[in-house]
């Protein structure tokens, strides 16, 4: 489950400091009788801690672990939903995304990279009129045409390819790009 390094590390947190508050409680109560020197609740208290301090940490650092993968989690179903967006309509504007998301056009711009950079997008993206389209490699690598004009594709870096006309930009997967070769455009 997500994030459930969160709720164990709280457990252990709250838990930890429950039994520090009851042992320095029985220490006080204790410390009234002459049953207990000051130096045996000292020692208790200080044991007390050793025991205490390092299952605090580790649900410390659990708590803080579960946040951050929750974070990590919101991000990839961000990205997800620009995904599905993308496929199901076969094209879509930044602009349709981000009052789709209700995010900044900054952020949908860098899930987008984000998404090129791991080879998840394989589609054409024009940058200048903000537009996104879903293009499947074989179609696009058979006949070499721009999804938005309709020119000759050329290679532009690896599993890139851009049109000369109109700068729309062609991401390919790694497997698309291994299966089927795009031929340059010739100069």
């Amino acid at each position: 489950m997500v994030g459930s390094g969160k709720t164990v590390g709280l457990i252990l947190m709250i838990g930890s400091a429950l039994l520090l508050l009851a042992f320095g409680a029985w220490v006080v109560t204790a410390f009234g009788t002459s049953e207990t020197s000051s130096g045996g609740a000292v020692l208790g208290s200080v044991l007390a801690f050793l025991v205490m301090a390092p299952i605090f940490g580790v649900g410390a650092y659990l708590f803080r672990k579960g946040s951050q993968e929750q974070k990590e989690y919101s991000q990839v179903e961000k990205e997800k939903q620009i995904l599905n967006t993308v496929l199901t309509r076969g094209q879509v504007t930044i602009n349709e995304l981000v009052a789709q998301m209700q995010l900044p056009r900054e952020d949908i711009e860098a899930m987008i990279r984000d998404l090129v950079g791991k080879q998840l997008f394989s589609g054409a993206i024009n940058w200048d009129k903000g537009i996104l389209y879903s293009v499947e490699s074989q179609k696009l690598t058979g006949d070499s045409k721009c999804p938005n004009c309709g020119g000759d594709l050329v290679f532009a870096g690896k599993g890139l390819i851009q049109c000369p006309y109109c700068g729309s930009q062609v991401f390919l997967t790694k497997r698309a790009a291994e299966t089927t070769a795009v031929a340059p455009a010739a100069a």
